[in-house]
């Protein structure tokens, strides 16, 4: 390398302090992996919108892992905290002028949908970056516009409905009970826990409602599909690689509790439902189904204009029949998340897929 490339990281903190997440946070500021929960604050947080939000949290632990995997590459690498400031971060950008951004920026003031405008700012000042455009990483925090999208393509996605706070709650035609309902406008599972699946017009009523009052959003209930949860990690970008595919093992659950990816699930170390639920690369499928399902995945990522790295979640029924249940642009990329466990199996070491991510990035600035 005749000149070490200067790659800024950018996170943002996450908004608050609450005890909870106050346990996931050392001394010195870095993420304690694999640190245990209080189970007795499982229920209470994973069913409201914390101050501090432990899927932001997780950012902590990217972040620090990219950093060992820039030093290791050789890159020439700060970290900047965004902590809400964007005039901070302007005055940042202007004055280190980096060759690169890492971005990890997931929200601003909390608030998720600001993810895409922070992603509009390195655009208007011209300096590359990692990951989706603003406009992938808005359209993927609208789940509805998503589904309509790939809907319009041909590519199954649950039936749904969306319920916004004066509207009546009551099933248009073909839908049936389960449902699950969430907030329409996040990510990482949040507002997502065992009580998102409803078997009653009374159950679906007290979830809406609840999603309204806690997240202030619109409520996106859809079909429940039971069956098999598939995740389809795809690294690059002009020549996009599909890794092999992850599954989720819900085997590890308590009898009765639903098998999905719940925030309990995906972020409460020690609780029933984290440890319950473990990935699983590669997984079999039946003949045909592995190539079906990595050909979906890769008309997702070009459908809603994702970069460098992103990952389809799938259900798969007994019968055969693949849904998408999300496309996630600038997913969870720490060493022991799903997506670095699906690029191991294609070959690649934690250093060599951020090194390829990086790659990515630059082709787009030469």
């Amino acid at each position: 390398m005749a000149k070490k490339l200067r790659i800024s990281i950018l996170y943002n903190e996450p908004v608050g302090g609450d005890e909870v997440a106050r346990q996931y946070i050392s001394a010195n500021g870095s993420l304690q992996k694999g640190t245990i929960i209080d189970v007795d604050h499982a229920q209470a947080v994973q069913e409201m919108p914390s101050p501090m939000d432990l899927s932001e949290v997780g950012v902590l632990e990217e972040m620090e892992d990219i950093k060992i995997a820039m030093n290791e590459l050789g890159y020439k690498t700060r970290i900047f905290n965004v902590n809400s400031d964007i005039y901070r971060l302007i005055d940042y950008l202007r004055s280190e002028k980096p060759d690169l951004i890492f971005n990890l920026v997931e929200c601003v003031e909390n608030e998720s949908l600001q993810e895409m405008n922070v992603a509009g700012l390195y655009e208007l000042l011209k300096i590359p970056y990692t990951g989706a455009g603003p406009l992938a990483l808005g359209t993927a925090l609208h789940k509805p516009r998503v589904k309509e999208i790939l809907r319009a393509r041909g590519i199954r996605t649950p039936e749904y409905q969306v319920f916004r706070v004066a509207d009546k709650i009551s099933l248009k035609e073909g839908m049936t009970f389960p449902l699950i309902g969430k907030p329409a406008h996040e990510d990482g599972s949040v507002g997502i826990s065992d009580a998102s699946i409803v078997t009653s017009l009374a159950d679906l009523r007290k979830r809406v409602q609840h999603i309204h009052r806690e997240f202030e959003q619109p409520a996106l209930v859809e079909q429940y599909i039971e069956g098999r949860e598939l995740n389809v990690a795809i690294l690059g970008y002009k020549r996009p690689q599909v890794l092999p595919i992850s599954e989720i093992d819900f085997s590890g659950l308590l009898p009765g509790m639903h098998h999905i990816v719940s925030y309990e699930a995906k972020w409460l170390h020690g609780s029933v439902a984290y440890e319950g639920t473990r990935g699983v690369c590669p997984t079999r499928l039946p003949a045909g189904k592995d190539t079906e399902l990595k050909r979906v995945a890769l008309d997702c990522f070009h459908l809603i204009g994702c970069r460098d790295y992103a990952r389809i979640d799938f259900r798969l029924t007994p019968g055969g029949d693949a849904y998408v249940l999300e496309v996630n642009p600038n997913p969870d990329i720490s060493d022991d998340a799903g997506f670095a466990r699906s690029a191991r199996n294609a070959g690649y070491s934690f250093p060599d897929t951020i090194g390829r991510i990086v790659e990515s990035a630059l082709e787009r600035s030469r």
